[in-house]
């Protein structure tokens, strides 16, 4: 496989830091666009952009002429009970999830479309299908981000592919206050067929797969990467 260009957003920690890793190894240049950057500072054919997608405007110009794929992988997890979750939390969630993913997309358009091949990796999550309690707000805008990838999935092809995953509880810094000790990881974990919760470096095989041309015959999938939360019993 020659080497490409992909652009992971929020890729400097969790998920979207084990996608730049696996990427970095297979020797692609990646461009990381985040609030820190800490965590690259080893990595090879990384370049690093700052920002903020809740406050900072995105650039088309970061993307260049050419990109072969992008993976949009910040989130959030506020899990309250519908009658704590205010208006303003939900626009927030919104915000971050789902018009941080458009403005980015937008901005990377035109290069995704002159690579002939490109693609974008979104995510979800398995609480879109599992109706779990306290989860309102990140199932709206997760939901909605499903929606987005098969929209977008039949309006740009065939020059562009674009897939989600959706995962189960992942061991990330944003989940950090759910999964604190090892009882609660214990708890967690066995919710799931595999008895584990998630780790990040369980999504960097298939992120990448769908990211580059291995997957060049997938698109408009929401995947679950979940431990057999979504489907087994």
């Amino acid at each position: 496989m020659s080497a490409k260009k992909y652009a992971i957003i929020g890729g400097s920690t969790g998920i979207g830091l084990a996608l730049v890793q696996r990427l970095s190894e297979s020797g692609h240049q990646v461009l990381v666009i985040s609030r820190t950057a800490e965590a690259l500072a080893t990595l090879e054919n990384v370049e690093h952009i700052a920002c903020d997608l809740s406050q900072d405007e995105v650039s088309a110009e970061w993307f260049g002429d050419t990109l072969d794929g992008l993976a949009y992988c910040p989130g959030t997890i506020n899990l309250r009970s519908f009658r704590s979750l205010s208006p303003q939390l939900f626009r927030d969630d919104f915000e971050l999830n789902v018009v941080g993913a458009v403005k980015v997309i937008q901005a990377a358009l035109k290069p995704l479309k002159a690579s002939g091949h490109g693609s974008v990796l979104l995510f979800s999550t398995v609480a879109v299908t599992q109706g779990m309690g306290f989860h309102a707000s990140i199932a709206a805008s997760k939901g909605a981000i499903e929606g987005i990838t098969r929209s977008l999935a039949a309006e740009l092809a065939p020059q562009i592919r674009v897939n989600a995953l959706a995962p189960s509880l992942t061991e990330t810094p944003l989940s950090e206050r759910l999964v604190s000790n090892d009882e609660k990881r214990k708890v967690a974990g066995d919710r799931h067929a595999l008895k584990r919760i998630g780790q990040p470096e369980d999504f960097a095989d298939l992120g990448e797969l769908l990211l580059t041309e291995a997957g060049s015959w997938i698109t408009g999938q929401v995947i679950g990467v979940d431990g057999g939360l979504s489907t087994l019993r």
